[in-house]
């Protein structure tokens, strides 16, 4: 029996999840953490009774844990306990934002396995992350793609990564993105996701975080990771071999193929999700990135190879725009332009350590909300 906790587990990848574990056999939730759907938790504790959860709202801690009868804590600690238990042996990190970086170091530290779908945990501390490689597993689809096509293979025989973009909500609209709307930009054309993802990657910006992801998970240099559009999202990443070849991952749109390989690594099972017909998949199509209209890819790139201070700034900052944004109070095309404002204020520091990380992070959210307010 493996022992699972998930933190995120209300969220899109959370519950998928959970979905998965309803389907394969072995797995036993041992915890549960979410952020302030209470009512879902709820729930999903009487299903899994898992031994202990954790819930930011700390109003609903106590209730929750009278209701079913199970520790439930609402701060950080209670994070690290649950993913440091001794019970514990994957821990499945799928919460949004810098708040990842702290339980998933502890649960690294503590031995465990992780597969993280928290890209800003990589962005701001993967030069901490990365010390424990060996216990890492990627959830998203393009690193859980490179992993199967690097499976096997020697990373020297390798010239370049290249991650697929389904060119969001916006890729072929038709005049300014001033004034779209937050319904516009949510509405992804193929992926389910929670709303800051998918405002993430209408900016493209979710592309950019996965080119640092990548450099980090696959020790690759950023003249050596490109981004193609692709929109039908069937091609999920590819590498190109020194001779030019390409060796692609192909399969369906359906998030709980990368979760499966995550939980089950390095076993291949069946699955439940509907197998990829190509015969039905029609033309499949590659396009460049328009950098002039999406920037926000362009300062990811930037970023990376500064490195030190400026991704932990560019993902704080780009959080705080993007939860603006989504409240009302700031334009789609300010994302990017309140992102480059405050990136240009850190320098410094290559190898941060875990508190100079959270205080980098707290002040790029101090700058990023002073420009927006």
């Amino acid at each position: 029996m493996l022992n699972v906790v998930i933190l995120g587990s209300t969220g899109s990848i959370g519950t998928q999840t959970l979905d998965v574990i309803r389907h394969l056999p072995g797995f036993k939730v041992l915890g549960l953490a979410a952020g302030s759907n209470h009512e879902l938790l709820g729930k999903q504790i009487a299903e899994f009774k898992p031994k202990f959860a954790c819930i930011a709202l700390a109003e609903r801690a106590q209730a929750l844990s009278e209701d079913y009868s199970i520790p439930v804590s609402s701060d950080s600690e209670g994070l690290v306990d649950m993913v440091t238990d001794p019970a514990c042996d994957l821990v499945v990190v799928s919460v949004v934002g810098a708040m990842g970086l702290r339980p998933t170091l502890a649960a690294l530290e503590a031995g465990k396995k992780v597969a993280i779908a928290n890209k800003e945990t990589l962005v701001a501390g993967g030069h901490l992350i990365m010390k424990y490689q060996s216990q890492i597993i990627p959830i998203d689809s393009e690193h859980s793609a490179l992993w199967h096509c690097f499976h096997g293979r020697d990373h020297k025989d390798v010239a370049r990564i290249i991650l697929t973009a389904s060119g969001g909500p916006f890729r072929n609209f038709k005049g300014s993105l001033d004034d779209v709307s937050i319904e516009q930009a949510l509405a992804h054309p193929r992926w389910d996701m929670g709303g800051k993802i998918s405002i993430d990657s209408a900016t493209l910006m979710n592309k950019g975080l996965e080119v640092i992801e990548a450099h980090w998970l696959f020790d690759f240099p950023y003249t050596h990771i490109d981004v193609v559009v692709h929109p039908e999202s069937i091609v999920h990443s590819m590498i190109q071999l020194n001779d030019g070849s390409l060796i692609a991952h192909l399969g369906t749109a359906d998030m709980r193929l990368p979760i499966q390989y995550a939980l089950t690594y390095p076993d291949v099972l069946k699955s439940p999700v509907e197998q990829l017909d190509l015969t039905q998949a029609g033309t499949l199509t590659f396009e460049p990135v328009d950098h002039a209209r999406f920037p926000s890819l362009n300062l990811a790139y930037e970023a990376g190879k500064s490195g030190g201070e400026q991704p932990i700034a560019l993902n704080a900052a780009n959080e705080e725009a993007v939860g603006a944004f989504m409240k009302g109070k700031l334009k789609f095309t300010k994302i990017p332009q309140i992102v480059e404002s405050v990136m240009g204020k850190f320098q410094g520091k290559s190898f941060p350590d875990l508190e100079q990380i959270l205080a980098i992070d707290g002040e790029a959210r101090e700058r990023a909300k002073a420009i927006i307010g």
